[in-house]
């Protein structure tokens, strides 16, 4: 039976933020999950909430100093921009011609910066002090016991009052909201034409050059005319070569090129180099991440030391393991749900044998999200951060088919008032996460009033409330002496100081749903 278990550490004031460099800036709350199920973290990062390793923290929006919104992007209408095309084209080209041509510039990789989770290290820890026999509950039958002797007890002191029952949220199901999505504008740059210098302009006894396109136009036609039918009518030679290039291009022109078009398109027999992306689950690690987890760690310190400039030694295995590949996610494998399962993963691309880049990312009920990326620095050129996230996109599209309520692909935290990582924005159509309200609003509604604000709420109606917000204190349930049991009868229990604010904080931001479901373990 699958269960979440946390440790709730409160709020962590005054430390530095790695986006705006001020030194005691950042505002934060956490808590340490020893084991989670997919529904509670998939309801957890629908607030505000993300991991880092087993470590689940929330920034305090309205207090801290970069407000990080969580993003969200609807891969069922996702078309790639001008600039994703570009990256796409180039990943093709050096498949096929072994083209390494470096482009300057290059957008950021998804969630290359690991601020949050340096700055979240203060309570990680190699393990806990608590053994694991006390964050094992007692049997069903024991914890039915104690909340029947609970609500019995109540009974008793509250005879003739009518409690009120808070029913439990229907379950959420995923219903693509239409919103009005911009695409990208690319001003085209204006040519002025200049009439040659002698000698330099061009030579009159030569045939003009001819675009490409063009080239490649007439050889379409010339195909097709020879594989053109002979009819009674007449020779292909009597078609109109116009109206045959139209109607065998007519029902592609209309439809613009998706993702797979690109990432699944026919390679040339002789390509240079074949890519192999493969996704294996990393907890409970699989045969098959253990087999490459030495390889994988050497990418991963190779792209510290050249990305962020780390030391040689400052990468070790145990940071790593605790950083992208502990992850407190229960793997489950219902028969409805995707053929991998939910839980945690790693997507490798392999090129030519080798590991060049991994994916670091989640599988959940209703989305595929993204914890991190890292990449070896030889393939820069090849823009891996952009590429990895569509090629995300493209495999949640994939998990849609077996999985329907599997419709959407969270990007972490989107910071405006950082530039660094508004790049985010750029895959849409997205939205983001109202902070006080907790519904998603169209990204293009939200940009307006983050240029005057760094923190805003996005829902619009004034009277609108966090649905999910606590209602009931005494029905949180509390893990106390491996025995569960609702926080009402835990505080009769208690001894020493009362510990109710730190409770009813906890319960507010994770919301009424999670903390009926998770433990909260109490010592």
């Amino acid at each position: 039976m699958h269960c979440t278990v946390v440790e709730y550490s409160g709020w962590k004031e005054g430390y530095p933020c790695g986006y705006c460099a001020s030194a005691q800036g950042k505002v934060s709350t956490g808590m340490w999950a020893h084991s989670m199920t997919v529904q509670d973290y998939q309801d957890l990062i629908d607030r505000g909430w993300r991991r880092s390793g087993k470590y689940v923290y929330k920034p305090i929006m309205n207090q801290t100093c970069c407000p990080q919104y969580t993003i969200r992007c609807r891969p069922l209408h996702f078309q790639p921009s001008k600039s994703h095309k570009k990256v796409l084209k180039k990943m093709l080209k050096f498949l096929a011609k072994g083209d390494s041509s470096k482009v300057a510039g290059d957008e950021e990789p998804m969630d290359s910066h690991r601020e949050d989770a340096v700055a979240c290290s203060f309570v990680l820890k190699n393990d806990s002090d608590i053994s694991q026999s006390e964050l094992k509950p007692l049997s069903v039958e024991e914890t039915e016991r104690v909340e029947t002797e609970d609500n019995n007890e109540e009974e008793e002191m509250k005879k003739g009052v009518t409690m009120k029952k808070v029913e439990s949220e229907p379950p959420q199901t995923c219903v693509d909201k239409d919103s009005t999505g911009s695409g990208e504008r690319s001003d085209s740059a204006k040519l002025v034409h200049t009439t040659p210098k002698p000698g330099k302009g061009a030579d009159l006894s030569k045939p003009p050059c001819r675009k490409a396109k063009d080239i490649r136009k007439e050889r379409k036609l010339h195909k097709l005319l020879q594989n053109q039918p002979h009819t009674l009518e007449g020779s292909p030679s009597q078609v109109e070569p116009q109206i045959l290039l139209s109607q065998n291009s007519k029902s592609k022109a209309n439809q613009p090129k998706s993702i797979e078009d690109f990432i699944f398109a026919s390679l040339p027999d002789d390509a240079t180099h074949q890519l192999e992306v493969r996704v294996v689950r990393s907890s409970p690690p699989s045969c098959q991440f253990k087999a490459t987890f030495q390889e994988s760690y050497q990418v991963y310190k190779r792209y510290q030391m050249a990305i962020h400039k780390d030391p040689p030694d400052k990468p070790t295995i145990s940071q790593f393991t605790r950083f992208l590949c502990d992850s407190p996610l229960e793997a489950e494998n219902p028969p409805s749900g995707p053929d991998c399962g939910y839980g945690s993963f790693h997507q490798q691309y392999w090129l030519e044998g080798k590991i060049i880049a991994v994916g670091v990312i989640d599988v959940l009920p209703y989305c595929v999200s993204s914890v991190y990326l890292y990449y070896d620095p030889d393939y820069t050129f090849l823009s891996l951060g952009v590429y990895s996230a569509l090629r995300e996109i493209a495999f949640t599209r994939q998990l849609h088919e077996k999985a329907s309520e599997l419709c959407y692909y969270y990007m972490g935290f989107y910071i405006h008032s950082c530039p660094k990582m508004r790049y985010k924005g750029q895959y849409r159509p997205s939205d983001l996460l109202c902070p006080e309200t907790y519904v998603w609003v169209p990204i293009e509604q939200c940009l307006p009033t983050l240029e005057h604000s760094k923190y805003c709420r996005f829902n619009q109606d004034l009277k609108a409330v966090d649905e999910g917000c606590i209602k009931e204190l005494g029905r949180v349930r509390v893990l106390h002496k491996r025995t569960v049991m609702p926080y009402s009868m835990y505080k009769k229990r208690r001894k020493g100081p009362s510990d109710e604010a730190s409770v009813q904080q906890y319960a507010s931001l994770v919301g009424q749903t999670c903390s009926e479901r998770m433990l909260l373990f109490r010592s």
